[in-house]
């Protein structure tokens, strides 16, 4: 009989693939009946970690779960291809449509592709996609970002936001990249995809400036790297920016600069930007690190304050165990002890980084401005 382990990543002397099975059966029992995965028990439900746990169940051995958890997300999707912000217990509590939330499924269903080749589940989500990837491109301003959100009311859009966040930009960078291959793979070419792609990574390699200011989080400094629009030396010197400021040894990384907090979620993310870069002895040490948030039964809290010496908040959250999972699978590639979606993140997998286009923001325009050349053909 086969090891029902045998295809689960792990990592040698950080996580087994038994612990990886009970992270991900951990969180398959905090799914709601509909297939919603809500932050928490009780908690709301947004498309993003949504999605995120979808890709860690799929990787942990839940294929079933993962499945349920993809099929109740088009049931949310509205007429112009966005989801409302904050669903609870099936009910949408916050109206907003979010780009980077709008955007993932994109990232979850080539993930899915890469693990099950199953071009049938592909061709069921492939116009909620489409649909979900217009919409984040309608979305784009002038200088390159994404518009972060879109105010409803009275069941319609009636606003834009005019500012875009960095770290959702870097993400759906990351999607678009995704959602270029599923085109590819069900022969549905988006140009206008490529072209914001090429606009957005400009936007993040060279006007960050121009981004809302949420440098107090940790997520807008190293999102830029994990959703691979920076690469290369950018890459390493941007971390280094601020590294002694949001990593703290031993622990893992701040979620903001101000707070003795570390959280579980942003340290795996930022150890998968630094697999991504091939830095793998301090990707594994960052993983490693943040095992003291793993709690009974394969669960994970979302934070420790040091100092004070407790966990807050005193939850554990889905999207804290899928960010683990999805580390575990990463790093676990080096050994071979990884599932072919372990380079979702790594950008390996995905469609090749878009032509840099600067056509709006001031800067000289052409192609490769920053050494990122056309797709090829």
């Amino acid at each position: 009989m086969a090891d029902p382990l045998a295809r689960i990543p792990h990592v040698g002397g950080i996580l087994t693939a038994g612990q990886v099975a009970e992270t991900a059966a951990s969180i398959a029992a905090m799914q709601e009946p509909s297939g919603a995965v809500p932050w928490t028990i009780g908690e709301h439900t947004d498309i993003w970690n949504h999605v995120e746990a979808a890709m860690a169940m799929l990787v942990g051995g839940q294929v079933e779960a993962a499945e349920r958890a993809y099929e109740w997300v088009p049931t949310l999707q509205r007429a112009d291809g966005s989801w409302p912000m904050k669903i609870v217990g099936g009910e949408v509590e916050d109206h907003r449509g979010e780009v980077n939330m709008s955007s993932y499924l994109a990232v979850g269903i080539w993930h899915h592709w890469l693990v099950r080749r199953d071009i049938a589940f592909v061709h069921r989500f492939w116009p909620a996609v489409r649909a979900g990837l217009d919409w984040v491109v309608s979305m784009q301003l002038p200088f390159g970002g994404i518009a972060w959100s879109e105010e409803w009311e009275e069941g319609r859009p009636v606003r834009r936001d005019e500012g875009a966040l960095l770290a959702g930009s870097s993400s759906i960078y990351q999607s678009l990249r995704a959602g270029v291959a599923l085109a590819d793979l069900v022969d549905d070419p988006q140009p206008e995809w490529e072209l914001a792609g090429g606009r957005l990574g400009h936007a993040i390699r060279e006007h960050r400036d121009l981004f809302l200011d949420k440098a107090t989080y940790s997520m807008d400094w190293y999102y830029p790297v994990l959703g691979g629009a920076v690469r290369g030396d950018a890459a390493f010197a941007l971390l280094e920016t601020r590294w002694d400021e949001f990593v703290v040894e031993g622990l893992g990384i701040h979620c903001v600069d101000t707070n003795p907090w570390v959280t579980g979620a942003e340290t795996c993310e930022l150890a998968m930007a630094l697999d991504a870069l091939g830095d793998h002895q301090r990707a594994l040490r960052l993983l490693a690190d943040m095992q003291h948030m793993r709690g009974e039964d394969g669960k994970y809290w979302t934070g420790w304050v040091y100092g004070d010496d407790v966990h807050w908040p005193v939850e554990h959250t889905t999207y804290t165990a899928a960010a683990v999972i999805l580390a575990v699978d990463a790093l676990g590639e080096t050994h071979g002890h990884a599932t072919e979606g372990s380079g979702i993140m790594r950008g390996t997998s995905l469609a090749p980084h878009f032509t840099e286009l600067a056509l709006e923001c001031g800067c000289p325009s052409g192609d490769a401005v920053s050494g990122f050349s056309a797709r090829a053909r």
